[in-house]
Formats: C-alpha cells, structure tokens, sequence
C-alpha cells in the first residue's frame, strides 16, 4: 500500500515509517498540511495518516481538501493525534472512511486497523 503520513513531529513521521515500511508499505511523509497536499495532488495514495494540529493547514481542512479532490474521495484518512476533544472527533468522522486514533500509539494496533482497512476497501 502507498502511504502518506503527514505530522508535523519528525519523531512520529519516523516512526510511521518505521512500522509501516516494516510492514511491507511505501511510506512517504510530510511535515505540515501544505506539503502533505502537495504531495497528494502529485502522487496517488491508498492511505493517508494526518495529525490534527499542524503549520499551515491543519489535519481537518486538509481531510476536506482531499475530499474535494479529484481521487480522495474514498480514500481512507486516520487522524493520528493528541486530540481528544468530541467536537473534533465528531467533524472528523463526518468525512467518509475516517478514523481516529490517539497518540500514543500502538503499533500492534496500527497495522491492525490497516489490515481491516485492506480487507473491507479491498486496497
């Protein structure tokens, strides 16, 4: 699977890329919204893991972003963030095949979710 991962910490870019190139994914990452979006409009992903907040354009205007472009419009999006606030969570999973995981997390559990995301989109 072809990954974007967009954070603007350098330690969880890596270790995303850690896990997930580990499991067999291309995975490339970003440091803040604009150059996540950039790298989207450029490049077909399967995946896309944002955080929340970041420089530039946040996770959130970025999902919609992508929405609104022309190949993301069922491309599953995980917010990988410290937010934990429902108001956030509830405009996050408004967007289809949207989910939501808290730092920190569990890499276990991260390639689990992207296993079930592989079965049920059949990516």
């Amino acid at each position: 699977m072809n990954i974007l991962a967009i954070d603007d910490s350098k330690m969880i870019c890596s270790m995303l890329k850690n896990v997930l190139s580990g499991a067999g994914h291309d995975v490339t990452t970003a440091g803040d919204g604009k150059q996540g979006m950039e790298l989207a409009l450029s490049t077909k992903y399967n995946l896309i893991i944002t955080d929340v907040n970041m420089p530039e354009i946040n996770g959130l205007d970025l999902a919609l972003l992508l929405r609104n472009s022309e190949g993301y419009q069922n491309t599953p999006i995980i917010f990988l963030t410290t937010e934990t606030k429902e108001e956030l969570k509830s405009r996050g999973t408004e967007m289809a095949w949207t989910y939501w995981i808290t730092k920190p997390f569990s890499p276990v559990n991260l390639l689990a979710l992207f296993d079930s995301i592989m079965k049920e989109k059949d990516v």
